[in-house]
């Protein structure tokens, strides 16, 4: 099973950044179990919202034929907790430029226009790693079923356009 932990893009220029968003609900499991009786969004699991917002952007860069992989947590400041009925955004950015080996990202998350957490995080494409695995041909991060959904909302998102044209 996968685990998502962003709902929805809501901004988005390749190469460059992405921007998520998360709503978080007392009907998820985590907030309850995180700390008893004080529902809170777990740091690990807002890191990992932000890794998956950075993940998409790098491997957008390539049109997702590498498999993308969080390499590296090179630091995580967190300022405030979020609690349940609270959106978080997650914004990244590219530190340098998107390479064949990976990339850096650096980014925030807000809740309410307040800093939640500034984070940066390093990629890497495991298929370009430097340790000579063969990791085989099927991409285990960016599945066909994803790459297809993401094509399809690009679709969407041309008709739209198209039809706001005329």
């Amino acid at each position: 099973m996968r685990w998502f932990w962003v709902d929805r893009f809501i901004g988005f220029k390749p190469g460059k950044s992405a921007t998520a968003v998360k709503n978080v609900s007392l009907a998820e499991e985590h907030v309850h179990d995180h700390f008893p009786g004080y529902p809170v969004h777990p740091q690990s699991l807002m890191i990992e919202g932000m890794a998956q917002t950075g993940g998409v952007l790098v491997g957008q860069a390539f049109n997702f034929e590498e498999k993308v992989i969080l390499a590296k947590i090179g630091r995580a400041t967190f300022h405030r907790l979020v609690r349940p009925g609270d959106q978080i955004v997650y914004h990244a950015e590219v530190v340098d430029e998107i390479r064949p080996e990976g990339a850096s990202i650096r980014g925030t998350i807000t809740c309410d226009g307040q800093l939640v957490a500034d984070i940066e995080l390093m990629f890497v494409h495991l298929d370009k790693s430097m340790s000579g695995e063969d990791f085989g041909d099927d991409n285990f991060v960016f599945s066909a079923d994803f790459v297809e959904l993401l094509r399809m909302r690009e679709l969407a998102q041309q008709f739209a356009a198209a039809d706001g044209d005329k």
